[in-house]
């Protein structure tokens, strides 16, 4: 074996500390670096009197973010990257850093990841069991804050022309219900989600001024009964929280409702058929075992069987967020 070609530890080395690069992001967020830079406090002593940490601390964390290419340098001067300026400015009109810290309160939970594989315990719902009125508040500040994006990026694909009510499953902050029902005179949207996240979608939904076309229902999607007269049914960004058997039964449950010539959407981080990837939707399966639930990741393929079993007619797999979103539809024949 030649040099060139002798294993050695870097690339596990580099695995095993990326949780470094996770803690520097999330304190950059925190002590809102990006924004001090972004409002001219772009020199090492500079962020550190924005900021209030020392000098030698300032040095310490901007090396870093520039090393991660999140800052950049140019003599003393640091300067946001065009991602980091668009999407973790705190006073922008993109601001994302409620995302960036969405999972940090797992993050002791995944120090104990070894543990937590070792339990047999699960539950539906997992910690989302006792989810309460706080915990939805903080929970979706942070899915709020992306989840808008997503939003405009699903109306922007599908045309929903001519619709009358859409049926929002596990729909959080009301967002793709919002944009959709902005977007498409006529529509009318209902959120379905637990009691305690409809109290929020609610606050979501009347800070958009969509009270008049977006409502909640208080529920389990995976128990209670849906509403008649629906002609499109969405379910984004929840699908690895379910085992199989549950996600075969709400998509039964969302042909059933759904008026003949309706049409679902199920948006969701799945996994490529061989499942080899990608390592998002790997890894949100993976956090299922941190929640205690039965959820897991599925493939594309397995998405589009649940749909074909429950009667869908045209199931396809459209591309969404490359990487880390799918969009597999269906419609229920007319």
């Amino acid at each position: 074996m030649s040099d060139k070609q002798r294993l050695d530890t870097t690339r596990l080395q580099k695995i095993a500390q990326a949780y470094w690069e996770s803690a520097a992001l999330m304190a950059a967020v925190e002590l809102e670096i990006f924004t001090a830079i972004a409002h001219g406090h772009d020199t090492i002593p500079a962020v550190a009197k924005a900021i209030g940490i020392t000098e030698r601390n300032a040095e310490r964390i901007l090396t870093v973010l520039a090393a991660m290419t999140l800052l950049s340098r140019e003599g003393e001067r640091f300067t946001n990257a065009p991602d980091v300026q668009r999407f973790l400015v705190k006073d922008g009109e993109r601001y994302a850093g409620p995302w960036i810290l969405f999972t940090k309160p797992r993050w002791t939970a995944f120090g104990e990841l070894s543990d937590r594989l070792r339990r047999k315990e699960e539950t539906k719902l997992g910690a989302y069991v006792d989810f309460s009125v706080d915990d939805a508040r903080r929970y979706h500040a942070a899915t709020y804050s992306i989840g808008m994006g997503a939003a405009r990026l699903f109306s922007r694909s599908v045309d929903l022309t001519g619709r009358k009510k859409l049926l929002d499953l596990g729909g959080g902050s009301g967002a793709y219900s919002i944009v959709a029902t902005k977007t498409y005179p006529g529509l009318k949207a209902i959120v379905l989600d637990l009691p305690p996240v409809a109290v929020v979608a609610d606050e979501y939904i009347a800070a958009n001024d969509a009270a008049d076309r977006v409502s909640t229902l208080p529920g389990d999607f995976t128990s209670t009964e849906f509403p008649s007269g629906v002609d499109v049914v969405v379910m984004a960004s929840n699908l690895p929280q379910y085992e199989p058997a549950l996600i075969r039964l709400v998509v039964k449950k969302a042909f059933a409702a759904l008026e003949p010539g309706g049409e679902m959407h199920l948006i969701g981080e799945t996994l490529h058929d061989d499942r080899s990837g990608p390592l998002s939707a790997a890894l949100w399966g993976l956090n299922e075992a941190v929640q205690g639930s039965t959820g897991l990741a599925h493939t594309e393929a397995e998405v589009k069987g649940y749909l074909q079993g429950a009667g869908f007619a045209d199931v396809a797999v459209h591309p969404f967020v490359p990487g880390v979103l799918s969009r597999v539809t269906g419609r229920k024949p007319a």
